[in-house]
């Protein structure tokens, strides 16, 4: 069994930073992509942005030049620095991994329970 476990969320004002970090434990033989999603109150969840093992990122158009993602493989873990937040950026932020649990089992998608990012204007 594999478990992400989120933490850095909580509330900040406009333009503040926040960063976010995901643990990934559990029966790990590796790790491809990590990335963070993101869901607000009555919107469906969207891809924030995702890193390979290998360092190559992608972000949505909506937080580019703002946010940084970045992981540490050693350590199973992504983070996610947050900078010039915005009202909108508001959204529970789930974690999410492609991950394989032994070297002849293809991987699949495991997530986060969620963490509140809550940003007010």
């Amino acid at each position: 069994q594999v478990q992400l476990v989120e933490s850095g969320g909580g509330l900040v004002q406009a333009g503040g930073s926040l960063r976010l970090s995901c643990a990934a434990s559990g029966s790990i033989f590796s790790i491809n992509r990590m990335g963070w999603y993101r869901q607000a109150p009555g919107k469906q969840r969207e891809l924030v942005a995702t890193i390979t093992d290998g360092g190559g990122t992608n972000y949505a158009d909506v937080v580019k030049g703002r946010f940084t993602i970045s992981r540490d493989n050693a350590k199973n873990t992504v983070f996610l620095q947050m900078n010039s937040l915005k009202s909108e950026d508001t959204a529970v932020y789930y974690c999410n991994a492609d991950v394989k649990v032994t070297r002849y089992i293809r991987s699949r998608e495991y997530w986060g329970q969620g963490i509140q990012v809550t940003v007010s204007s």
